[in-house]
């Protein structure tokens, strides 16, 4: 059952951060610059690292101390649903894509990790990604069960914005097209009405 938790925990969050957002598109650009790609990708990853085991460990146990746990499951399932809603949309109607353009001049250390940073920590989506609902996906696991269901989004995270980075110039093409996002988006959804089912029954 632990392995089903890590596995649950990984497709969840590998679903959220899949979605196009400013932050992917920051992290794809600089792997096509091929400028400053593993502080980009660290940065990122690690910060996602600390609001899940923020919202696994402190806003589960928060909620479950306070006796809204069910509130959460409920509220984290029919977020799941409404989100996985919206990719069926949006993989009927398509997308625009991210942007690959790689121009501009070079950036330092320091303007890229506080580019990184705003892109991360000003980011309301990823409070909402991270805290909320994979803690939110968390609440009800025991003590093991949520410690594999955190590795396995802390995996996610890393996995995802690594590959992104440094196979930005492999997955460039794909990720401009829209037609291909109808695809990746229909996944998604599927992933998130899943997931929701096992947030749901857990």
């Amino acid at each position: 059952m632990t392995l089903t938790n890590g596995i649950t925990g990984f497709a969840l969050s590998l679903s959220l951060i899949l979605a196009i957002g400013a932050q992917n598109a920051f992290v794809l650009r600089q792997g096509l610059r091929r400028e400053h790609v593993f502080l980009v990708c660290s940065v990122c990853a690690v910060s996602d690292a600390v609001l899940i085991l923020f919202g696994v460990f402190v806003v589960g146990d928060t909620v479950i101390q306070t006796g809204l746990d069910g509130i959460l499951k409920v509220s984290a399932v029919l977020f799941l649903v409404g989100y996985a809603g919206l990719r069926f949309r949006s993989s009927l109607v398509g997308n625009q894509g991210l942007s690959t353009e790689s121009d501009g001049d070079p950036r330092s250390i320091g303007k890229t990790t506080a580019l990184t940073l705003g892109f991360t920590w000003l980011n309301p989506h990823v409070y909402l990604d991270t805290v909320l609902l994979i803690g939110g996906g968390a609440v009800g696991l025991g003590g093991l069960g949520r410690v594999y269901f955190a590795v396995g989004a802390i995996a996610a995270s890393f996995a995802f914005f690594f590959a992104l980075g440094y196979g930005a110039r492999s997955v460039s093409s794909l990720v401009a097209r829209p037609s291909a996002w109808r695809v990746i988006d229909f996944g998604i959804g599927t992933t998130m009405l899943l997931v929701a089912a096992g947030v749901w029954v857990g």
